[in-house]
């Protein structure tokens, strides 16, 4: 398997873990503030990552040169998180939703700024297809829901969150020195819950811990485990390997894969016209794949 490909597998098992996140911390979003569950997400996943470094590549004096990279990398997806915690306390879960498909696009131009990755007609051709079939899903194929989207403050909010979430991608390949994923994602992790510690010291004094609900400690621990600490491997991983568009394309997946974790957590059925849209974003990932190679064949073994 190439680097391209096992990069490619990276992001879909990241969407898949993603997508869960939503389903669960819907439920749990009112029950414990922003900054005390993303603190708790960060501090559980860096004991985790930390542990799988010092078992695989452990952790070498070399990794911690400029440490400012792991700040700048810590704060950025910490304030995704928080943010999106923040904003779905006013808005629909829908509206959000579609906020986030603007991520790809916003981190193809983060890609162009930092790191002068091009876009190319076929990329941005499968962009607008993913965007399309991730909106249809979102908005379950209903015309008068989309007209009826409207931008408040939660939105606005969000939106902030994933123009983070979007110069993060780009930013990993910018700073990283060579060191190995798991490494870099210790790092970052350590960083951002130093940085979560600081600003949301308050809220997490105030959380009642002990007596959150068993749901609130299940999601909070999918959440670290698998949303946080292995997300943020494979994230690290395919960036290291992929254009930055084309990391962040997977993220129009997530509506579909959601549509299964509601099926599986007992929600009804959506109408099959929705499926038109899951359809499309896999129309859109396989554009991206047949880039992918194209760009193999005519560059030879070192095309990126």
């Amino acid at each position: 398997m190439t680097p391209e490909a096992r990069g490619h597998l990276a992001m879909i098992t990241f969407s898949v873990l993603v997508a869960g996140s939503f389903s669960l911390g819907s439920i749990v979003a009112n029950q414990i503030a922003p900054m005390a569950i993303t603190a708790g997400r960060f501090l559980i996943a860096a004991f985790i990552i930390g542990v799988a470094a010092l078992a695989t590549t452990g952790l070498p004096r070399s990794a911690a040169q400029a440490p400012w990279r792991y700040a700048v990398l810590g704060g950025l997806f910490s304030s995704y998180f928080v943010l999106m915690f923040y904003g779905l306390k006013t808005a629909e879960p829908v509206s959000t939703s579609a906020v986030f498909t603007l991520t790809p696009v916003m981190s193809a131009l983060a890609g162009w700024v930092l790191l002068r990755q091009i876009t190319t007609a076929r990329m941005a051709l499968a962009l607008a297809v993913g965007a399309t079939g991730a909106l249809w899903v979102i908005f379950r194929a209903d015309w008068q829901a989309f007209r009826a989207f409207e931008i408040g403050r939660g939105e606005t909010i969000f939106f902030w969150g994933c123009l983070a979430h979007a110069i993060y991608t780009p930013m990993v390949r910018k700073l990283n020195r060579g060191e190995p994923a798991v490494v870099f994602t210790f790092g970052t992790l350590v960083a951002g819950c130093i940085i979560l510690l600081g600003f949301g010291w308050s809220d997490i004094q105030s959380t009642d811990w002990a007596n959150l609900e068993p749901i609130v400690w299940i999601t909070l621990l999918y959440l670290a485990v698998f949303a946080t600490a292995a997300s943020f491997v494979l994230v690290q991983f395919a960036a290291l390997r992929l254009p930055s568009a084309k990391v962040m394309a997977y993220t129009y997946l997530i509506p579909s894969w959601v549509i299964l974790w509601e099926i599986a957590l007992g929600r009804p059925i959506p109408p099959a016209i929705v499926f038109v849209g899951v359809v499309l974003t896999a129309v859109a990932l396989v554009l991206l794949l047949k880039s992918e190679e194209n760009a193999s064949a005519t560059s030879g073994p070192l095309a990126k």
